[in-house]
């Protein structure tokens, strides 16, 4: 009796047929980082990177392919009830434990940023107890931002940095409303109002690609105008590695709720089936935040 009891807290676990995806994610995976790699190391040796360009985008059409595929499918079975409570949890779970990889991965980018502007300057200029470097470069005086670094004929400084309070400030403003506009749209879909949650999804995707518009520009604006780059020494490193990482992951975010925003057209989504929407919201809200602590260390504390 008590056996046939415990049998009915059991649920049905859905198990998914064998699929090719993983393998098609992880060539292009590979295929993008290859081609990052090889367009760094020619921009290095000062040669064409187009070997890499044409690597990269070819891994990026391939993640491409395989992410729409992958959420074809997960959306199917969903909407053919084929997940358990278990299942959905196993969902909230991958999810949270994703964004905390993405939060440690941010995290060493802001560390290497901290150690770079607490020891290494002071250790490039001879102070502390790596004082016999400043043999090596006896003209140089710590100082951050780094705009005149120790080889100037190497690696020279920019001319300046990116002013904090005018597109920088413009993207916080962007990126917090866009945080705004996401929330409003998930209260939507709690009100069973399809209208709203169209609308504000909407917005929330025109604001984060104004926002890479305006990074872009900024970008161009560092290189051709102010001669700041990815060789203009540890500063120009730091800085594109930390914000052009965050405008990656931004337009990851930014097509997650393209695809959310569709699947709102079709009407899915309701008060309580909606994880795909809440899992790219907790995304983007997760790319603002780090937006935030950028726009302070690197823009603010960095000018």
């Amino acid at each position: 009796m008590s056996d046939t009891n415990s049998a009915t807290h059991y649920e049905p676990y859905y198990v998914p047929h064998n699929s090719r995806l993983p393998i098609f994610a992880s060539i292009g995976i590979f295929l993008t980082v290859f081609g990052i790699g090889h367009i760094l190391n020619a921009m290095t040796a000062g040669t064409s990177g187009s070997l890499g360009v044409t690597i990269l985008l070819i891994g990026g059409l391939v993640m491409g392919f395989t992410l729409f595929s992958w959420f074809a499918v997960v959306i199917r079975e969903n909407h053919e009830k084929l997940y358990s409570d278990q299942m959905n949890r196993s969902y909230v779970w991958g999810m949270s434990w994703f964004i905390f990889s993405e939060v440690m991965f941010f995290a060493a980018f802001f560390g290497a940023l901290f150690y770079v502007r607490v020891f290494v300057v002071d250790w490039l200029g001879g102070v502390g107890d790596r004082g016999p470097s400043g043999m090596l470069w006896p003209e140089y005086s710590p100082e951050w931002p780094m705009l005149n670094t120790p080889d100037e004929a190497r690696f020279p400084g920019p001319e300046s940095t990116i002013p904090p309070f005018q597109l920088p400030l413009l993207n916080t403003i962007l990126l917090v409303t866009s945080s705004f506009t996401v929330t409003f749209a998930h209260h939507a879909i709690k009100e069973a109002n399809r209208k709203k949650l169209i609308g504000w999804l909407g917005l929330t995707i025109a604001l984060g690609l104004i926002f890479l518009f305006v990074q872009a520009y900024e970008y161009h604006h560092a290189y051709v105008d102010l001669g700041l780059t990815l060789g203009s020494g540890i500063y120009g490193t730091t800085f594109f590695m930390l914000t052009g990482f965050h405008g990656a992951h931004v337009t990851l975010g930014t097509i997650m709720l393209i695809v959310m925003f569709g699947r709102a057209l079709k009407g899915h989504f309701s008060g309580d089936d909606c994880f795909g929407f809440e899992a790219a919201a907790w995304y983007w809200h997760f790319v603002d935040v780090v937006w935030l602590g950028l726009f302070v260390f690197v823009y603010v504390l960095g000018s």
